[in-house]
């Protein structure tokens, strides 16, 4: 490799592979995925971002499915202090965005309590991917004059969220990681206020030839996911934004 594109060794870049398409990279993101020594790398990241590594990269597979963690948290954080201690560049990449529910800011806080230098590069996160993707505008002067990302799943495995706030009108709420709460999320929100027929979706693959839309309401959408067989990666989104579907979706054939 070209002295020039090499990177520095011994430092660690956390960057956001964004939701899937490999065209949605950054170009920051693709440069640094082609020049690292070492790539360590999630299940959300696509094949197509993979293949954009050195041949002779080292390539490590970190991912975390539900309940299924290749490697717990702590080793990832301890991996990428000893990959940087042996003077290789890393990059960790991430799906998203690594600071929108990708544990980035775990990850970092280990980096800079052992003295190893890093970067940030954002990524497309998940949300504004799939919305973009099903014809969801996630704010609209008409619909929603706020926005709120909020995961589905806690670090205690509850879904103890701030209902009273997530249940006001004219907001759209996006949660993550929520397909196996999705009875509890959608009773929880009908409970503090929101209307049962208050449309709201769940956006399965988003961004990928294999993305699903499922549209539903609040009062209907537990029984769809279950009779649709929808299994995460997916997002819950609420709100009624999402009755533009129809009108605005311009990827899924229908």
């Amino acid at each position: 490799m070209n002295k020039a594109n090499k990177l520095e060794g011994g430092k660690v870049w956390l960057v956001g592979a964004g939701p899937g398409d490999p065209d949605l990279l950054t170009v920051k993101a693709a440069r640094l995925i082609a020049q690292a020594d070492a790539l360590v790398y999630d299940h959300l990241v696509g094949e197509g971002i993979i293949q954009l590594a050195r041949p002779d990269a080292r390539q490590i597979y970190a991912g975390k499915e539900a309940s299924k963690h290749t490697l717990p948290q702590d080793s990832i954080n301890q991996l990428l202090v000893d990959l940087a201690r042996e003077g290789l560049s890393v990059v960790r990449l991430k799906g998203g965005d690594p600071f929108i529910f990708g544990r980035g800011g775990e990850e970092l806080e280990t980096l800079a309590a052992s003295g190893i230098p890093f970067e940030v590069v954002p990524g497309v996160t998940a949300a504004a991917g799939c919305a973009a993707y099903s014809g969801f505008p996630l704010t609209h002067r008409d619909h929603a004059q706020a926005l709120t990302f909020v995961t589905g799943h806690l670090k205690d495995g509850t879904v103890n969220l701030d209902w009273p706030s997530l249940a006001r009108p004219n907001q759209t709420v996006v949660f993550y990681m929520g397909i196996g709460a999705a009875e509890e999320i959608c009773r929880q929100m009908i409970k503090h206020g929101l209307p049962s027929m208050t449309p709201a979706a769940v956006v399965r693959n988003g961004t990928l030839a294999s993305q699903q839309t499922l549209l539903a309401t609040l009062g209907t959408l537990p029984n769809r996911v279950v009779e649709s067989g929808i299994k995460p990666p997916a997002l819950i989104i609420v709100g009624s934004v999402v009755g533009l579907h129809k009108q605005l979706n311009w990827f899924e054939k229908t």
